[in-house]
């Protein structure tokens, strides 16, 4: 009788075993204490804020390679050669190459020089005069990465705004190319609530304006303008200027005779064959400003009052007006490392790439930016889906690249240079999942359980299966979706979306402790982070092991 009841059990319990799917299998390797342990040292003092290139960023990537390596992540960055000895070549023995975990690259590190120069140049029939300014007296300037000198004609391109569902384009009639041009900070409507433009183009996302002023620098650059002054009415930049500090410093966190190194004091760039990115940009004071418009007719208020409801672009050359300038660059070039690991599938030329940025901010005056939530809780969750993956216990159909990538915080340089190197090598990457900022509640979140995901429209499976596993799993997470057409904006996924590959990209919430010294582990919150690390495990194994996602609304060009 004892014998039969042993038989049973064990039965019952290969039956129980059985029935356990990979996906359960997976999720059983998420855990509580992996999430923390994890966080809790990429997060701390020792890794100094991670800035890109700094000693502390190398020993998060040393940190985060052995992780992957302990899980069973096969090495997928850069080839090295073993170097025999002389006796070993002797006997026989040549060099080999491997794989290791880290994706090597270079970028450019620069900030203005001392000198720099600025001049109103007015031209009329048989006479020409100038007037010189004085840097950061009247004038600041955003360098190119390298030092250039010019003088060219002015022309006034209002906002440089454009948005095609409205049919407004200030640049659509007036050729740049070789000029200086002169433009409006927003867009039409902007300062007016009750104007047609604010109801027409404003957005609700606090990084709206952020994005409107960097596209509408590109668009300056790709119409072949060689300088931009950038123009904000009845604001003078020389406050911000002055070398006098009278009272101490009051900062959010601080109070000092001195107010704290800025991490955006220098800039970063790919270096690159071209000199892309290196069209410098001019901040000047009301004098200035007087300067360049006296004798040309042009009223910036008039001009954004008419335009905030007629919607009429009011583009159009400076005529006797120029500018010359001269700037100078401080570079050096900086070491960086993406760190990048494999799960080979059946297919072992078609991937999904799992990524997050793993630097942040850095340390500067004695204070470090940790960025717990930026984004150490991000390359938590890549590394806790490798766990998972691995877990399963089954090799997925289609291959999974694990990525930490850096430089994220200087303009996406990891995830650009990865997507590059792609493409150079005719990889075939067919989706990307990008975690940032996984781990934060906004005041709002009053149940403490809201959380984004963006994602690229066509593939409107990646919403229907996310929800799927969110009722099926019972995962407290209430999800806002944002489809979109091309999903860009400040974080990884955008080099993935821009290359054509469909993206989705999971965000808790933006704090005020948003690159803040503050950002520290003490406001994790830990349940949103571990659920938002497992619907995206869940959603990944099945993109990985099926086509349904695949199927779009659209045909692909």
């Amino acid at each position: 009788m004892k014998k039969t009841a042993v038989i049973i059990t064990l039965l019952c319990a290969s039956a129980f075993s059985f029935a356990q799917t990979e996906a359960e299998k997976g999720l059983e390797a998420l855990t509580m204490e992996s999430i923390k342990s994890q966080l809790g040292f990429l997060a701390s003092d020792w890794t100094e804020g991670r800035a890109v290139g700094t000693k502390g960023a190398y020993m998060a990537a040393d940190y985060i390679a052995a992780m992957m390596e302990l899980y069973g992540v096969e090495p997928f960055g850069d080839e090295v050669y073993s170097r025999p000895t002389r006796q070993e070549m002797m006997a026989g023995i040549r060099p080999t190459a491997s794989k290791t975990f880290y994706q090597n690259f270079s970028l450019l590190q620069y900030e203005p020089g001392d000198e720099q120069k600025f001049s109103v140049v007015t031209s009329s029939p048989g006479s020409e005069s100038a007037v010189d300014f004085a840097y950061q007296s009247d004038f600041s300037v955003n360098t190119g990465t390298v030092g250039q000198s010019a003088q060219a004609g002015l022309v006034f391109v209002g906002y440089g705004f454009k948005n095609e569902d409205e049919g407004y384009d200030d640049l659509a009639k007036i050729d740049l190319k070789g000029k200086i041009a002169v433009v409006l900070r927003g867009y039409p409507g902007h300062q007016d609530t009750s104007s047609v433009g604010y109801e027409k183009f404003t957005l609700e996302d606090r990084r709206a304006m952020y994005r409107i002023e960097r596209d509408k620098m590109d668009r300056l650059a790709d119409a072949g303008v060689i300088a931009v002054i950038q123009i904000i009415p009845d604001y003078d930049p020389s406050m911000s200027w002055s070398k006098n500090q009278i009272y101490p410093v009051k900062g959010a966190y601080y109070e000092a005779d001195q107010p704290l190194s800025s991490y955006y004091t220098n800039r970063m760039a790919m270096p690159g064959k071209e000199l892309g990115g290196s069209i410098p940009s001019f901040m000047v004071t009301p004098r200035v400003v007087n300067a360049i418009i006296s004798g040309t007719g042009i009223d910036f208020e008039a001009f954004e009052k008419e335009v905030a409801n007629d919607l009429k672009p009011q583009s159009q050359v400076l005529n006797g007006k120029s500018v010359a300038f001269k700037t100078s660059v401080n570079s050096e070039i900086v070491k960086a490392r993406n760190v990048v690991g494999m799960i080979e599938g059946e297919k072992k030329d078609e991937f999904i790439v799992v990524g997050g940025h793993y630097d942040h901010l850095g340390k500067h005056d004695g204070w470090i930016w940790n960025g717990a939530d930026d984004n150490a809780s991000g390359t938590v969750g890549v590394l806790s889906i490798a766990k998972a993956f691995k877990a399963t216990g089954k090799k997925p159909e289609r291959s999974i690249i694990f990525a930490a990538w850096t430089g994220e915080e200087k303009g996406l340089y990891g995830s650009k240079y990865f997507v590059e190197q792609a493409k150079e090598k005719d990889m075939n990457v067919v989706l990307n999942l990008n975690y940032d900022m996984i781990a934060r509640d906004t005041e709002q979140d009053t149940a403490k359980n809201m959380a984004r995901m963006v994602y690229t429209e066509a593939n409107y499976n990646i919403e229907e299966a996310t929800k799927k596993y969110v009722e099926d799993y019972d995962i407290n997470l209430d999800l806002t979706y944002s489809p979109s057409e091309k999903p860009g904006g400040g974080s990884d996924h955008a080099p993935f979306a821009e290359a054509g590959i469909p993206v989705f990209y999971y965000m808790a919430a933006m704090h005020p402790d948003y690159h803040q010294p503050s950002d520290e582990l003490s406001k994790i919150n830990w349940d949103k982070m571990l659920n938002i690390i497992k619907i995206g495990f869940l959603s990944t194994w099945e993109f990985a092991n099926t086509d349904d996602w695949t199927r779009t609304k659209v045909q692909p060009e």
